[in-house]
């Protein structure tokens, strides 16, 4: 995949009352059980609430744990498949605080959207609606999990882990490719799930790319949205056909 020429490094704080990034061990009884740090999904997912556009794709590079990691159980009644409503107990991350830092590159799978491709553009957006809290919602793992955003140096001030040294954990969900993001021929056309091993270094857990995942599986079979006029699905096409962007 190309990259940008420019600098186009975003750095911000997330923090929230709860966060609940589910083990997918545990959703398949209903029970759900977070993970101790947050995913990469999760955190591209924040990303995508504070600016989304199909030209790029964001790349989550580092996330620091500010605060200990601490647990709280939740007896909640989720929708049932046959109707109704069940008894399940959630358990979340409670008084949660990340420091992330992230890029883009561009989308290489989407041709159709080259004219777009202005990066300081595209970056300054990003770091406004950083400042603002997001275009979108944003939230950590789950819905009801609300989170508030903000701009911030990666790696200021203190956090719980600064001196613990390295911590690994068991395996655990890294994220999901989607076709449109696809960069190795073997996951193009195909929803893949990816897994990987983090290790947090001194409350610092350094994300490795999403093709550089090992441990993957292709669920299905799955074909790129395509965006355009002819589609009637992209506003604003004209605005940088022929690449006239300001």
């Amino acid at each position: 995949m190309s990259k940008p020429q420019h600098e186009n490094r975003v750095e911000f704080c997330v923090y929230g009352d709860y966060a609940l990034f589910s083990d997918i061990l545990t959703r398949a009884g209903g029970e759900k059980f977070s993970y101790p740090v947050p995913t990469y999904e999760a955190l591209k997912g924040i990303l995508h609430s504070i600016y989304w556009k199909s030209t790029i794709v964001w790349y989550v590079d580092k996330v620091r744990i500010l605060r200990k990691i601490s647990t709280e159980r939740k007896g909640v009644r989720p929708i049932k498949y046959s109707g109704g409503n069940d008894l399940a107990y959630y358990t979340y991350l409670r008084d949660v605080a990340y420091q992330v830092q992230a890029h883009f590159e561009w989308n290489d799978n989407r041709p159709e959207l080259a004219g777009d491709r202005n990066e300081n553009k595209h970056h300054n957006i990003a770091r406004r609606m950083i400042q603002a809290g997001g275009r979108r919602d944003p939230f950590l793992g789950t819905r009801e999990c609300f989170a508030y955003v903000e701009p911030c140096a990666f790696g200021e001030g203190e956090g719980y882990y600064d001196h613990s040294g390295e911590i690994p954990y068991s395996i655990m969900l890294h994220g999901i490719t989607y076709p449109d993001e696809a960069v190795l021929e073997e996951d193009k056309g195909k929803l893949t799930v990816r897994l990987w091993q983090p290790v947090m270094e001194n409350g610092i857990i350094t994300f490795i790319r999403p093709e550089a995942c090992t441990i993957k599986r292709h669920l299905r079979e799955m074909s790129i949205k395509p965006f355009g006029r002819e589609q009637k699905n992209f506003i604003g096409l004209e605005e940088f056909e022929g690449g006239d962007i300001h």
